[in-house]
């Protein structure tokens, strides 16, 4: 509350949050003006037309309808005035309470009125309508009567844009609503009182107003507000932060005796203050930005060109290229870089933090820095730092084009690794051409910055060029086209443009129809697989009628017209599916299992990049999981980035035997997985009572004393990949990791499956930051035996080889921000930071070492005890399931 003691004026005022359980509510008042009549001859043509707009000098029979809206949706039901009988004018007195309360509402929200008319039997038409925002343009609450202008013939539109506002087009020749203001000022104290004038005044004002309303072409509807005692502001809900401790004195400080000394929290729980934020508090300081063009326009020439860092500045400057993707640099730090711009480009760190620091509003300075300074880094520049100028934070298209060429040079082997997050870069390709585009219509002349990138066009030349690569591309497109946002529209042109590329050449006609195959192939199981979902029957059932469905040749699935390329895999070359193999699963969405037979009858490894030595499979089959009614592009990502980490920790000679199946979402709502022979770590615990009793089945060596008689490579196997996955679901942060979860294949390949959880969330509490399960444990031989040091440090080797890294995998996920991905979705201001944390980049790498150390040492009972608590449920709920099942074939028994 605040006043003013040099003017009347009272300007005291209430926040919208104070007005705490009170409803939104009105009152309809009166509709004034004329209704024309009909003409005869209209009652003639449509006879319907007598009982409207009171033909035989009646008042029709007219009501009201009111709703609440916000950003064109809908808030309340919509409300209507009883039937009333009217006798001389058109006056309704109903008072309308909506179910919402005044601190719910939005600045935006406004209430539809329309008045209706009937016109034959169970017919209404609208005789006019209005929208009244019920805040001012300076945020107050509107209060006391409104008189609204009423659009004729139309129902009110309740759109942000609103066709038919309550605010009469003519406001300059209405004379009534200017002596209607000059009244609501008089009521709230604004214009002096004297009574005796006031009465002549008000009597004149009655008698122009009938005068006006008999004579005015208009309709206006009069509605009563609650009349507070002070203007209502709008405020926000305010975010329950605490606020920090106040710093503590010294005691030789005298504290000042006039200044009353509030406690921390005082200011927080004072109802008398009212915390107000500043709406330019994240602008930046207009006063820093006029020094920093003061202090380098004498810098934009040559003139710095030989001037070199001391030592102070080189340290410093070493600092910032050491920075993450996501740290912001201050003004300083800003200030420093382009000090020394001429000679930043000798470290091959420096390229994204010197773009950082350019004013790009400045034509002058981006210029200089995109024409004379962006080439000097040549090719010098790493390719997570390209990626990294494809994403969000880069808009200049000059600066996205320098990147497009780093990738050029690239093979495609290494770009499929970064192919996922490339097509995601198209998007922040989009938001640069629209603001290009609107830039493009406030200057005159085009930029340089307005050119394309050439993104998409490198990835169609490479897609064209490359069967696999575009056989992944398309499906990474395929997949984005799902509406009709722009967005999906720019992706639909991208994929027509690789059809029409793949037109050009015979070996591309060759590929197209190949993807045709594919999507075909796709189609055909999607249909099978719902079906199959929908049916009632029991699962050994569905699983004869999948079969016999798969053997039937008139489906064209056994055999195959001809040799295919699968889409999940475009090295593997099927020819038929077996459907004597072939099954469904046990689950609740029961994915099917279909056994390919690949036309190369030599064994197919379970790693799919050729450089890279790998396990094969002992057999000529590529089984393949699937899923319809699971979105697996989550799942696609995971696998995406294991697979990655895994070649830059086999790029650091440490081979972690892992194993990143295959994941393809064909849609938002199925896809098929690699499958790999192995069962969870669950099953093997119950069927056999350890890990190294499993592992002893085929893999038997009495003679080898130092692995618990399982051979040596088997149980080495096992160590190095049970560290690979600790150390790669830690830096992802995947949860709900059971024993369900955990598999293990006979010739000891330990992996993970079900990525339903990432980036820290889990559904069970306090779960382990480092997944390293009691059963893993045991089969090394236990925490004092050799192996399981050596998994020890295998996993450290690991975290600070992919620590090395960092930058390049917290760009691959700030490309992903926008792609839809489940738990990114959920906090995508957060993702990237989330996975930099594990990283530990804010310490060194000693200290990082040892706090990993202790993550991975740190044996919780309370993961122990969840993980039996899961295995209960698992037995109860089988059990149940038994039971329900005996119940229905007791039931069916009685029946018959």
């Amino acid at each position: 509350m605040a006043t003013d003691p040099s003017r009347d004026k009272d300007y005291s005022f209430a926040r919208l949050a104070d007005l705490k359980d009170i409803h939104v509510t009105l009152k309809i008042t009166a509709l004034e003006g004329k209704i024309p009549k009909r003409s005869y001859n209209e009652i003639l043509e449509k006879p319907e037309l007598q009982y409207t707009g009171g033909q035989d000098d009646e008042l029709s029979d007219l009501y009201v309808t009111c709703q609440l809206w916000a950003d064109g949706k809908d808030y309340t039901l919509p409300f209507r005035t009883p039937w009333k009988s009217f006798s001389s004018k058109y006056t309704w007195n109903q008072m309308i309470i909506l179910p919402i309360t005044y601190p719910s509402l939005l600045l935006s929200s406004q209430i539809t009125l329309t008045v209706w008319d009937v016109q034959g039997a169970g017919r209404a038409v609208p005789v006019g309508g209005t929208t009244m925002k019920l805040f001012t343009e300076k945020r107050t609450l509107r209060r006391g009567q409104q008189r609204l202008f009423m659009h004729r013939g139309v129902e009110a539109d309740p759109k942000p844009d609103t066709t038919t506002p309550s605010e009469p087009t003519d406001q300059a020749e209405d004379e009534m609503g200017r002596l209607e203001q000059l009244v609501k000022d008089h009521e709230r104290g604004d214009i002096p009182k004297i009574d005796w004038l006031d009465r002549l005044a008000f009597r004149q004002i009655a008698a122009l107003h009938a005068a006006e309303t008999a004579k005015s072409p208009h309709l206006y509807l009069y509605v009563d507000l609650p009349k507070f005692d002070f203007p209502v502001i709008y405020s926000e809900a305010e975010s329950q932060i605490p606020l920090p401790p106040a710093p503590t004195l010294p005691t030789q400080t005298p504290q000042p005796q006039n200044i009353p000394v509030l406690k921390p929290n005082s200011i927080a729980n004072n109802p008398y203050l009212w915390r107000t934020y500043d709406p330019d508090a994240w602008r930046e300081n207009p006063v820093e930005i006029k020094h920093r063009k003061l202090l380098r326009s004498q810098r934009l020439g040559d003139a710095g060109r030989d001037l070199k860092p001391g030592p102070a500045d080189r340290d410093r400057l070493n600092e910032i290229f050491r920075f993450p993707p996501t740290t912001p640099l201050s003004p300083a730090d800003k200030d420093l870089l382009w000090k020394f711009r001429f000679s930043l480009f000798r470290s091959p760190r420096s390229l994204t933090k010197f773009l950082k620091c350019v004013t790009w509003s400045d034509p002058i300075e981006a210029k200089q820095a995109v024409e004379k300074l962006l080439p000097l880094w040549g090719s010098e520049v790493g390719i997570d730092d390209a990626l990294e100028l494809l994403g969000p934070g880069f808009k200049d298209r000059r600066v996205r084009a320098f990147a497009v060429k780093r990738l050029e040079r690239a093979e495609d082997d290494e770009l499929l690794l970064y192919l996922l997050q490339l097509v995601q870069a198209l998007r922040f390709d989009t938001t640069a051409a629209a603001t290009s585009r609107s830039s493009r219509r406030r200057q005159s002349v085009s930029t340089p910055a307005e050119a394309d990138s050439g993104l998409a066009d490198f990835l169609i030349d490479r897609g064209a060029g490359n069967a696999l690569f575009g056989t992944s591309l398309f499906w990474y497109l395929m997949i984005e086209v799902i509406d009709n946002s722009p967005i999906s529209k720019m992706y639909a042109k991208v994929a027509d443009g690789f059809m029409r590329k793949l037109e050009s050449t015979p070996e591309g006609t060759i590929q197209r129809q190949v993807l045709k195959r594919q999507a075909e192939l796709v189609d055909i199981l999607s249909t099978r697989a719902k079906d199959v979902r929908a049916s009632k029957d029991v699962r050994q059932k569905k699983i004869e009628k999948l079969r016999h469905w798969l053997g039937d040749s008139k489906h064209g699935l056994s055999p195959l017209p001809s040799p295919l390329p699968l889409p999940l895999n475009a090295r593997i070359s099927v020819t038929s599916v077996t459907s004597d193999k072939s099954s469904v699963f046990k689950s609740n969405l029961f994915p099917l299992l279909l056994w390919f037979e690949t036309a190369d009858t030599s064994p197919n490894r379970l790693d799919d990049d050729p450089d890279i030595e790998a396990p094969a499979m002992i057999t000529p089959d590529y089984p393949v999981i699937f899923k319809n009614g699971d979105d697996l592009r989550q799942d696609q990502l995971v696998i995406q980035l294991f697979s990655l980490m895994d070649r830059l920790l086999r790029r650091e000679n440490l081979d972690l035997r892992l194993l990143p199946y295959s994941v393809l979402a064909t849609s938002r709502e199925e896809g098929m997985i690699q499958f790999v022979p192995s069962k969870s770590l669950a099953a093997i615990m119950a069927e056999h009572g350890s890990l190294q009793n499993y592992l002893r089945l085929e893999h038997a060596d009495d003679g080898a004393l130092g692995s618990y008689g399982i051979e040596a490579g088997v149980m080495d196997t096992f160590v190095r990949s049970c560290a690979g996955y600790s150390v790669l679901t830690y830096v992802l942060g995947v949860g709900d990791r059971h024993l369900d979860n955990l598999m293990l294949a006979p010739d000891g390949h330990f992996f993970h499956v079900d990525y339903g959880y990432i980036l820290g969330r889990d559904p069970k509490p306090y779960p382990p930051p480092v997944k390293v399960c009691k059963e893993m444990v045991d089969a090394m031989g236990g925490t004092t035996s050799a192996h399981y040091a050596r998994f020890q440090s295998l996993a450290y080797t690991a975290f600070i080889g992919l620590r090395k890294n960092a930058n390049l995998i917290l760009n691959l996920v700030a490309l992903m921000v926008d792609a839809g991905i489940q738990d990114i979705q959920l906090e995508p201001d957060k993702a990237v930071w989330k996975v930099q944390e594990k990283f530990m980049l804010d310490v060194s790498e000693e200290v990082a070492i040892k706090q990993f150390e202790a993550l991975l040492n740190d044996t919780s009972y309370l993961t122990v005890m969840f993980d039996r608590i899961h295995d209960w449920s698992a037995v109860v709920c089988s059990l149940s399931q038994t039971e329900a099942k005996l119940t229905s074939c007791r039931a069916q028994y009685l029946r018959d």
